[in-house]
């Protein structure tokens, strides 16, 4: 199924360009040298990145939970919450960390969320962060990005495909991929 034409408004991203996107910005991380030990991944959107990199990497994968698009079904930033836990496989939080998230959009998550950790987590000893864009609002510039978007569209996500899919709609969904 091919996507709308992208414009300054509106990005459109397929399945297949947004593995891409998370390959191209796993080499950027390798080729800059940096060695990290944990991948710390920010749910919902830095949790398909955080896979991969976790997996290509060979490196141990951590969720925090934050949310801020809950306002106007999903399309207004909020305020932001901060999950009291996170998910950890074993061990701490140590060592060099590199956050993943899908994009920097106002900077706020990334900036509050390096801060928390900085001020929670006292074996880290090194934050970087990786996202796939960050568009012209954002207040940060993350270490590793892809796509500058000064024009600041709204990126449409493949998975955005499931928002508005509920349980029931499932086996009318399904039959549209039979052939």
């Amino acid at each position: 199924m091919n996507s709308p034409v992208s414009t300054e408004k509106d990005l459109w991203v397929s399945w297949d360009e947004y593995h891409r996107l998370i390959e191209r910005l796993a080499l950027q991380v390798y080729e800059s040298g940096w060695k990290f030990d944990q991948v710390l991944c920010l749910a919902r959107g830095g949790v398909r990145p955080g896979d991969v990199f976790s997996r290509i990497f060979d490196v141990p994968l951590a969720i925090l939970s934050t949310s801020s698009y809950r306002e106007e079904a999903g399309t207004k930033q909020g305020d932001l919450d901060i999950s009291k836990y996170m998910t950890m496989t074993k061990g701490p939080l140590a060592g060099r960390v590199l956050l993943v998230d899908d994009l920097a959009d106002s900077g706020v998550t990334l900036r509050k969320v390096s801060q928390h950790l900085t001020e929670n987590y006292k074996e880290v000893t090194e934050v970087k962060s990786a996202v796939i864009w960050v568009k012209g609002t954002s207040s940060i510039r993350p270490d590793y990005f892809l796509d500058d978007l000064p024009h600041n569209p709204w990126i449409h996500q493949p998975f955005e495909e499931y928002d508005g899919l509920r349980p029931h709609q499932l086996a009318a969904w399904l039959k549209k991929f039979e052939k």
